[in-house]
C-alpha cells in the first residue's frame, strides 16, 4: 500500500473533466497519498459516492440556532451600554469586560476540541447549550443588591462565553459528517455566518427594546426612568434565556452524533490522534502560514469594530450610526460568505482564488476608509456614503471570508480531525482580538494609528495567501475512491 497503490496515468482519468484539477493548483499533498493507505477500508465502510439523508437540515438548523443564539448573548450589552450604566451601574471597565469574556472563553478551547474529538458532536453541542441555559438562566436571578447582580451578569457571559469554541469550531465538522462533497462548504458558511448574524442582531434587539437614558430629567423622573429601563433590559434577559432553553430543548430531544451510514469517504475514513494532530498542525509550514493570514487580520478587524463608534467619533459620526454600519457589514459577509460558499462547492478547487479576491478587496476597502478619515491630507470627500459603503464593504470582504478559510484549513491539514484544526486557528484570531480590545481599554484616547493595522494586516494576509501551496487532500480522497 502506500503512494504505488495506483499508477499516475490510473489517476488522472477518474478525476474527470469536471472535477479535474484547474491549470496550476494543487489537488492533493504528499499527505493525501499516503492517506491513501487506508482507503480501502474507509470504501469498504462507505462503497461509492457516499448517502445523505434529509434530516441533515434539521440538524444544520439546530446548531446553526445554537450559534445564532450564542452570539446574539454575547453582545447583549454593547448596543445598550449607556442604558446598562445608568440601570446597573456599569463602569466602563465592566461594558469592556462584558464583551471580553467572548475571547477569554476560548482558553479552554483545546478541551473542547478534546471532546468533539473524542465524544462525538451531540454530546459537545449537549454541553455547549447547557453551559449557555446556565449563563442566560445566572443573569436573570432577581436580587437587589446592584454588586452582586453585575457579578451574576458577568457570570452569565463567562458561561455563555465558554460555549463560543463550539459554535465557532465545530462547523466543519458537522458538514464533514452529515453533507456531500459537494454541500459542505455551503453547509460549513451557514452553520458558521449565523453566529455572526446573532451578534449583529443585537445591534437591532437591544436599541429596539431598551430605550437610550435621558440625562436632562430631573431627579424623581430619573428614578423612574432607570427604572424602566432596567425593566426593559430585563425583559430582552428573560427572551435571551427563553430562547436558548427552547434550543437546548430541541438539541436534547433531537441531535444525533452522525448519520446511520457517512455521506462521503472523507467522513468514514481513520483521522489522526489528539496528540499527533497537534504535532502535524505545528509542524505543517503551509498551516501555519495560512493560519496566521486568517487569524491576524480577522483579530484585529473584531477589535476594530468593537471600538467602531470611538474611531467614528472624531469625523462625527453617532453611535447609532456606526452600530448600523456594523450591522450592516455582518449581514453583508453572511450572505456574501453563504453566496461564495455555493459558489466554492459548483467550482472545486478554487479556494485559493476567491481568498485572494476577497482580501485584494479588504486590502483595498480598508485602505480607502483610512485615508478618508485623514482627508485633511488626502483631501477625499469625507461624506456619510463614502463611511458607509468603505466599512461595510470591508466587514463584507472579510466576514466572508471565514467560511472559505474553514474549508481550506481542513483541505490542507487532512486527515488531521476539522475541530482540532479549526480551534487551533479561531484559538489564534481571539488571541489577538482579545490582546487588542485589552490594549484599547487603557489606550483609547487615540485610535488614528489603529485604522492603519487594518490595511496593514489585510496587506499581509493577502501576501501570505498568494504564496501559499494549495492542496485538497480531503476531496482528492473523496473523487478517486467514490469514482
Amino acid at each position: 500500500m502506500g503512494s504505488s497503490w495506483s499508477s499516475e496515468e490510473e489517476r488522472q482519468p477518474l478525476l474527470g473533466p469536471g472535477l479535474g484539477p484547474r491549470p496550476g493548483a494543487a489537488w492533493r499533498s504528499r499527505e493525501a497519498v499516503a492517506a491513501a493507505a487506508v482507503l480501502p477500508a474507509a470504501a469498504a465502510v462507505a462503497p461509492g459516492p457516499g448517502r445523505v439523508y434529509g434530516r441533515r437540515w434539521l440538524v444544520l438548523l439546530l446548531f446553526s440556532l445554537l450559534a445564532f443564539a450564542q452570539g446574539l448573548v454575547w453582545n447583549t450589552w454593547g448596543p445598550i451600554q449607556n442604558s446598562a450604566r445608568q440601570a446597573y451601574g456599569f463602569s466602563s471597565w465592566d461594558i469592556a469586560l462584558l464583551v471580553l469574556w467572548g475571547p477569554i472563553g476560548f482558553l479552554p478551547c483545546f478541551a473542547f476540541m478534546w471532546l468533539m474529538d473524542k465524544k462525538g458532536l451531540r454530546i459537545t453541542v449537549l454541553l455547549t447549550s447547557f453551559l449557555m441555559v446556565l449563563g442566560t438562566g445566572v443573569r436573570c436571578i432577581p436580587i437587589s443588591d446592584s454588586m452582586l447582580k453585575r457579578r451574576l451578569i458577568h457570570a452569565g457571559q463567562m458561561l455563555n462565553g465558554l460555549a463560543g469554541p463550539t459554535v465557532m469550531n465545530a462547523a466543519p465538522f458537522l458538514s464533514t459528517t452529515w453533507f456531500s462533497a459537494d454541500e459542505r462548504a455551503t453547509a460549513t458558511a451557514i452553520a458558521s455566518m449565523l453566529s455572526y448574524l446573532g451578534g449583529a442582531c443585537a445591534f437591532l434587539v437591544g436599541p429596539l427594546v431598551v430605550p437610550a437614558p435621558n440625562g436632562t430629567s430631573p431627579l424623581f423622573a430619573a428614578e423612574n426612568s432607570r427604572a424602566h429601563i432596567k425593566d426593559r433590559i430585563e425583559t430582552v434577559l428573560y427572551a435571551e434565556f427563553g430562547v436558548v432553553c427552547l434550543i437546548f430543548s430541541a438539541t436534547l430531544a433531537y441531535f444525533p452524533p452522525r448519520p446511520p451510514l457517512p455521506p462521503s469517504v472523507a467522513a468514514a475514513s481513520q483521522r489522526l490522534s489528539y496528540r499527533r494532530s497537534f504535532c502535524r498542525l505545528l509542524s505543517n509550514l503551509r498551516f501555519l502560514m495560512i493560519a496566521l493570514a486568517y487569524a491576524i487580520p480577522l483579530g484585529v478587524f473584531a477589535g476594530w469594530s468593537g471600538v467602531l463608534d470611538l474611531i467614528l467619533t472624531p469625523v462625527h459620526v453617532s453611535q447609532v450610526d456606526a452600530g448600523w454600519i456594523g450591522f450592516w457589514s455582518i449581514v453583508g459577509g453572511c450572505v456574501v460568505g453563504i453566496a461564495m460558499a455555493r459558489f466554492a462547492d459548483f467550482i472545486r478547487g478554487m479556494l485559493k482564488l476567491i481568498l485572494l479576491l476577497l482580501f485584494s478587496g479588504a486590502t483595498l476597502s480598508s485602505t480607502w476608509f483610512t485615508l478618508t478619515c485623514l482627508n485633511s491630507i488626502t483631501h477625499l470627500p469625507l461624506t456619510t456614503v463614502t463611511l458607509y459603503t468603505s466599512c461595510i464593504l470591508l466587514g463584507v470582504f472579510l466576514n466572508s471570508s471565514v467560511p472559505i478559510f474553514f474549508e481550506l484549513f481542513v483541505e490542507t491539514v487532512y486527515p488531521v480531525p476539522e475541530g482540532i484544526t479549526c480551534g487551533v486557528v479561531t484559538f489564534l484570531s481571539n488571541m489577538f482580538m482579545g490582546v487588542l480590545l485589552f490594549f484599547l481599554t487603557f489606550y483609547h484616547t487615540e485610535l488614528s494609528w489603529f485604522n492603519w493595522c487594518l490595511p496593514g494586516s489585510c496587506l499581509l494576509s493577502l501576501l501570505l495567501i498568494l504564496c501559499f501551496r494549495e492542496s485538497y487532500d480531503r476531496l482528492y480522497l473523496d473523487v478517486v475512491v467514490s469514482v
